[in-house]
């Protein structure tokens, strides 16, 4: 048996495909979170001053995301804008690399959507958890509101927003697995292709659960630093 697996995996080349599969599956997660995050702050920051109309927008976003499935956010995306995109492609005669890098591009998009929206309500409510008395001292030593919020607020935010951003990127992480349905060649489809061609699913599956289990496990060591490091002076807060 030993043997089998060892051609399946080494000879036939399933780890390496299995393992590409896994890096496309980190860039994937990666960009889209960092997309998501770049756009959730300055939302979550319209939310937090309530600014008039924007803010409820910004609000409306984020239940509307976060009320439906992350695989029909992925379909919206994809088959609302795919024809009249290869049609612009055709125009220019870029056809064939638009039909190629399109499924990447919306996949990082529909994930970046969605991260976006839980991080904006994390990230909101971290500002809103910030110590009131922190910010009377600030302004009791006369500190303009831009100073106030970069020196005093917004550290103090990210102090607290960590734990809810770990979540979200543990779920980004697991939400790659659906960009397969527009072509990606993930960790999931590799597993799913390598599984139907050699007909050992049990292994291919198990072998995916591992390593978006080890992805998730470095990242939670990694956010565990983090944390400790923006903990240093607040005990055990």
């Amino acid at each position: 048996m030993l043997h089998d697996i060892w051609v399946l995996m080494i000879e036939k080349g399933w780890l390496l495909a299995l393992l590409r599969g896994a890096g496309i599956t980190l860039l994937i997660g990666f960009l889209g979170m960092v997309i998501g995050l770049a756009a959730a702050i300055p939302l979550a920051i319209l939310r937090w001053r309530r600014v008039l109309v924007l803010s409820q927008l910004v609000d409306a976003y984020s239940i509307v995301i976060r009320g439906v499935p992350g695989l029909l956010i992925i379909y919206l995306l994809f088959f609302g804008s795919v024809d009249w995109v290869q049609k612009i492609a055709s125009a220019f005669g870029y056809a064939n690399s638009a039909e190629n890098a399109y499924p990447f591009i919306v996949g990082i998009l529909a994930i970046a959507a969605i991260s976006c929206a839980y991080s904006i309500e994390v990230i909101r409510g971290a500002l809103q958890s910030v110590p009131v008395g922190v910010l009377e001292a600030a302004r009791s030593l006369s500190l303009s509101s831009r100073v106030t919020f970069f020196q005093v607020t917004l550290p103090l935010a990210v102090r607290l927003a960590l734990g809810g951003i770990n979540n979200v990127w543990q779920m980004t992480i697991k939400d790659t697995s659906l960009v397969s349905v527009v072509g990606m060649q993930e960790l999931m489809r590799g597993a799913a292709v390598a599984a139907g061609i050699t007909r050992s699913p049990l292994l291919f599956y198990c072998l995916a659960a591992a390593m978006f289990f080890a992805m998730t496990a470095v990242s939670q060591v990694l956010f565990n630093r983090a944390e400790r490091h923006f903990n240093r002076g607040f005990g055990r807060g």
